[in-house]
């Protein structure tokens, strides 16, 4: 997959494109059914496959103060893009101010049929874009049938058993409650967070239990509060099972302290400040709680340990 990040940059196949636009956050099992059609479709017809994604999340442009928190950074979604093998090209659109106010059928003309030699564009029934959300599929076939482009509308598609069709959003709302489960199922995958390890605290150490401090970026989603099982993934491709904590340590701290991502490796000693990690979160084990004593927590978390290593010995 070719990924071009300025449209000037961009060569429209000769044969034309069949484009797909979307956030494509989290890059979910309703993204990759679409992104199977687009390839189903382009390669049907001899065109290139392309997505038109963007730099950020068009929400924290136009709406910053209530725009969702990312299941995915830009990087780990184009590397969960190229995984699929459906695209040819993904476009990484800069979205700005200036392309929020852009009138729908000027996106049209100049980037979809000028820049990406756009000739079917698949999107789903309920796609808006635009200035003020104006552009619709209405829209998109209206202005299409005077530029030879045709609009093939998709169905969202939903899990086996499922009421509502998977999407972003219904993600975010699992894993804010803690369902890591749901939001796997939704994923086809573990949810993921990357970031840095910095110095912490240093109790952990002092309680039995070394942890280390993943500094998650503040857009990025992380689960609910709680105690979780999951995998801490090194630059250098070693995977350790792991039991990790979201939350404000209540034993320690007031209410409404900062919320920590705390990761214990099981069967690992050895520094880890500065790396670049990734956490997978596989089953959650427990609430946070406030315990009364040092003792009562160390015990908890040996629990925690155990049952980490119920969970998921044998299988990484």
């Amino acid at each position: 997959m070719k990924v071009v990040s300025a449209l000037e940059d961009v060569t429209p196949p000769d044969g034309g494109a069949v484009v797909t636009i979307g956030a494509y956050d989290g890059v979910h099992l309703g993204h990759r059914a679409v992104l199977a059609e687009v390839a189903r479709l382009a390669r049907g017809e001899a065109r290139a496959a392309v997505l038109l994604t963007f730099d950020r999340h068009p929400a924290s442009v136009v709406r910053p103060g209530s725009a969702p928190r990312l299941l995915t950074d830009l990087d780990q979604r184009l590397e969960l893009l190229a995984a699929t093998g459906d695209l040819d090209v993904t476009v990484v659109l800069p979205f700005d101010e200036r392309r929020s106010r852009e009138e729908p059928e000027h996106f049209v003309r100049t980037v979809l049929v000028e820049a990406l030699g756009a000739r079917v564009v698949a999107v789903g029934e309920d796609f808006h874009f635009g200035h003020g959300r104006r552009g619709d599929v209405t829209l998109l076939r209206d202005v299409g049938g005077e530029l030879d482009l045709r609009v093939a509308g998709l169905s969202l598609s939903a899990l086996p058993g499922a009421p509502e069709p998977v999407s972003s959003t219904s993600i975010r709302a699992a894993l804010a409650r803690g369902d890591v489960a749901a939001a796997s199922a939704a994923l086809g995958r573990l949810h993921e967070v990357r970031g840095l390890v910095v110095t912490g605290d240093g109790r952990g150490a002092t309680l039995g239990f070394p942890t280390a401090n993943v500094a998650v970026p503040p857009e990025i989603q992380l689960p609910g509060v709680g105690i979780y099982a999951g995998w801490y993934d090194r630059p250098g491709g070693q995977t350790h099972a792991a039991a990790i904590s979201v939350g404000g340590r209540p034993t320690f701290y007031a209410p409404g302290a900062p919320t920590v991502l705390e990761v214990h490796l099981l069967d690992f000693d050895g520094d880890l400040y500065g790396e670049a990690a990734r956490v997978r979160f596989a089953a959650r084990l427990r609430g946070e709680v406030r315990f009364e004593s040092t003792a009562a927590l160390v015990e908890a978390i040996a629990g925690d340990v155990v049952a980490t290593r119920a969970l998921l010995c044998g299988a990484a």
